[in-house]
């Protein structure tokens, strides 16, 4: 290829993405939850797959953008995020200000991270309860052999 890009990182692979989201509706057709809409992003904060399951209500996929998207915005798990929403919404409403509205702070968007600790990217789900879709995420973070980062200390 002439003239490569130099200087990327973008954190997910796409067969990482790929593995994540199948294996977190997997998850979620095992526990019998509602539909789930599963967003990854890469390092980014990019769309690297996009998994919308037959039956989602209209915005899921905004939705999961947006709780993957808030995660990234400020490098925290979703629990981190809705405990900070809580005590202190002035931040929060700029924020979403900020992010045109783009953040969802809420359990269910979850950070992955390598073995080093380092973000990869984040992944969002909606369809169910909050704590419902972050567990999916989780086991699909988990079953690509990445870190997820909830935003609850370990």
């Amino acid at each position: 290829m002439p003239n490569p890009p130099t200087g990327f990182a973008h954190g997910l692979t796409l067969d990482a993405a790929r593995t994540i989201a199948d294996s977190a509706l997997a998850h979620g057709r095992q526990l019998g939850l509602a539909p789930l809409t599963v967003v990854v992003l890469d390092q980014a904060a990019q769309p690297k797959a996009v998994l919308r399951e037959d039956g989602c209500s209209l915005l899921r996929p905004e939705i999961a953008m947006g709780k993957a998207f808030g995660a990234m915005a400020l490098g925290f798990g979703g629990r981190e995020l809705a405990r900070r929403a809580a005590k202190m919404p002035g931040f929060m409403n700029a924020l979403s200000d900020l992010t045109g509205g783009r953040a969802v702070p809420v359990p269910g968007g979850v950070l992955v991270r390598d073995a080093a600790g380092t973000v990869l990217g984040a992944v969002g789900i909606s369809g169910d309860a909050s704590e419902k879709d972050e567990a999916c995420a989780v086991a699909g973070i988990a079953a690509a052999g990445l870190v997820a980062d909830t935003g609850d200390p370990e």
